[in-house]
């Protein structure tokens, strides 16, 4: 069944009010008509199968409530990619396969190697509007019960304050994959309990700098490698997250 997030304010007792996009997906894309099903999540991680009650003519769609789904779709550990910013539209990609792959977080930030720049108050909103559609999409297609938040940081500094409240903590480090350090990910996987929450630091292109991997190892950031080779850096985070995926999900079967 077609999947739509909606804001949980649109939930009322057993209806549900589906407006905007949405409802014009409904309407004009599916073609949907009064008794079609659908899966309704608000945005607290709940989904709901839900029958359509009426399609009015202002646009709006009601819906519903049939049952509260027992869907666990998440990864058991809460994962934020902090991504430097990259070149081009390699963020849309890792904005739309890391959603699907399951990250909860995104985190934007300019490093010293950045050669992006967000200016301007009017264009960093459109480019988060932008990536927070996307998301929205991705969440949707992959089956997802949260949309994955995204926000942009002002530099280092303001990431590393801000990542206190993690439980665990890396920085994507291809210096040690080149000298064949490769335990630093599988040992810190072993550290972590479901439930728990990892924050990846991952650089643009051209990777971190000395004095920036030093300032996150002195934030307490572990010192990762994802396996022998160089990765590209739309690609690493992608790697991670399969990586939790694997291990968490089915390798050591946690539900």
């Amino acid at each position: 069944m077609q999947r739509y997030f909606v804001p949980n304010e649109q939930f009322q007792a057993n209806t549900v009010t589906i407006t905007g996009d949405d409802a014009r997906h409904i309407v004009r894309v599916m073609r949907m008509r009064p008794g079609d099903e659908i899966i309704l999540c608000n945005h607290s991680g709940q989904a709901y199968a839900a029958r359509i009650a009426s399609i009015h003519e202002t646009g709006s769609v009601s819906a519903d409530i049939v049952s509260l789904l027992d869907q666990r779709p998440e990864l058991p550990v809460h994962v934020t990619v902090a991504q430097g910013l990259p070149k081009g539209d390699k963020l849309e990609l890792i904005v739309q396969k890391g959603t699907e792959l399951g990250a909860r977080e995104f985190w934007l930030f300019p490093s010293e190697r950045s050669v992006v720049k967000w200016e301007g108050a009017a264009k960093v909103e459109r480019k988060l509007g932008r990536l927070h559609k996307i998301a929205k999409e991705a969440a949707e297609q992959s089956h997802r019960n949260f949309i994955p938040a995204i926000r942009k940081h002002e530099g280092l500094e303001d990431l590393i304050n801000e990542s206190r409240r993690y439980e665990h903590k890396l920085v994507a480090y291809e210096e040690d994959a080149k000298t064949g350090r490769t335990k630093g990910l599988p040992e810190l996987f072993r550290r972590i309990r479901p439930g728990e929450s990892l924050i990846a630091v991952i650089g643009p292109e051209g990777g971190f700098t000395a004095h920036e991997v030093s300032a996150l190892e002195r934030a307490g950031f572990h010192r990762c490698s994802f396996g022998r080779r160089i990765l590209r850096t739309e690609t690493a985070p992608l790697y991670l997250l399969s990586s939790v995926s694997y291990y968490f999900e089915l390798e050591n079967g946690v539900n």
